[in-house]
């Protein structure tokens, strides 16, 4: 494998430097002050050429290969800069499934970082098991109206849209009852609250109840009964670490503990270990896409890995500097999260047994 640039990404890459150096100190890399202008980290990347690499052109993307993608998330954390905005699954799922005038309407927004998004799929009762969700949609004349709980919903409390899953139909299997919907975050009988993490952190999550919201019919994305086809789409691209870009910021933090450690330690060697495997299996990722391979069940195997290697870092970091680190304390808080989010570890075993493997699990 040769993974040097082409002269064009060589390119591409200086001319992201000079960038990053003048303007990534401008903005915070955690706590709350990154959560509250991560919409204007968003839009100086747009600005200066630095987002939508890989998305479509006519939407606002640049048409790019992905690979364009890694360059811009290895610059990133190299610079100690924020991490790129996470939208690709949100835009796969409207790219996918939704309409040619959904994505008219709502794709250069979304690119561009005009328009906050949030992902309303999560409830207290339905997280891994998705299908078992209760928040319901009714139809009446030209509109929806929905009822439910959401939890765990990122950028809820500064989201303009929510691209929301509810269930339409209760009389058929659960997988098939489910329809998608797109819905203004400001529609009365929507209420929001933040949910405090244990690092300290209270805009990133949020719980949002909807009381008799009235969404019109045309903002379902597909047909109903579509939206468990949709999710799927869109929690497959969600699961790849290749398109996340945390590879580099493990690496970063692995180097940085070598320089700090007294002594080597075994939970420092293993972290340095899974994140050089972890690297090696994104780039594989990275030249299957390249060639035009998709993956779905195969995301699970990636964020199993991705969750196996944050925690091992965390855990490392954990034992080179105790809690004496603010930054790396937070991060390790955050890394016990990593085998719920986005699917537990243990549903990504039984994808992985029963799809993958075939064990009839």
């Amino acid at each position: 494998m040769d993974y040097r640039d082409s002269p064009d990404e060589a390119q591409f890459r200086a001319r992201l430097r000079a960038w990053l150096a003048d303007n990534a100190k401008d903005f915070p890399t955690s706590g709350d002050e990154y959560w509250a202008r991560q919409g204007e980290w968003h839009q100086a990347l747009y600005g200066a050429g630095f987002f939508g690499l890989s998305w479509p052109a006519k939407f606002g993307g640049h048409d790019l290969p992905p690979v364009y993608d890694v360059i811009l998330d290895e610059e990133l954390a190299k610079a100690g800069a924020p991490p790129r905005p996470s939208l690709g699954y949100l835009l796969h799922g409207l790219c996918r499934h939704g309409s040619v005038e959904l994505q008219e309407r709502f794709l250069p927004g979304m690119i561009d970082g005009t328009e906050r998004w949030c992902q309303g799929f999560s409830e207290p009762g339905a997280g891994s098991d998705l299908a078992s969700l209760r928040t319901a949609a009714v139809r009446e004349g030209d509109e929806y109206v929905i009822n439910g709980h959401k939890i765990w919903t990122s950028y809820s409390d500064i989201a303009d849209w929510c691209l929301l899953l509810a269930r339409t139909d209760p009389d058929v299997p659960r997988h098939r009852g489910i329809s998608a919907f797109i819905v203004p975050m400001d529609t009365p009988g929507i209420v929001q609250r933040p949910l405090k993490m244990i690092s300290g952190i209270t805009t990133e999550f949020g719980q949002v109840t909807f009381d008799d919201v009235r969404v019109p019919a045309g903002n379902i994305v597909g047909q109903p009964g579509d939206g468990w086809a949709m999710a799927m789409t869109v929690v497959g691209h969600e699961r790849e670490p290749s398109t996340l870009g945390y590879v580099a910021r493990y690496a970063k933090t692995v180097q940085s503990l070598v320089s700090r450690a007294d002594e080597p330690n075994d939970e420092l060697a293993l972290a340095a270990v899974e994140t050089e495997m972890l690297r090696l299996h994104v780039r594989r990722r990275l030249s299957e896409q390249l060639d035009g391979v998709s993956h779905s069940s195969e995301g699970s195997l990636d964020k199993l890995l991705m969750t196996w290697t944050e925690q091992t870092v965390g855990h490392a970091a954990l034992s080179v500097t105790g809690t004496s680190d603010p930054e790396l304390l937070s991060s390790y808080l955050y890394s016990r999260a990593q085998s719920v989010m986005g699917g537990t570890s243990q549903i990504q075993k039984n994808i992985i047994a029963g799809r993958l493997l075939g064990l009839g699990v």
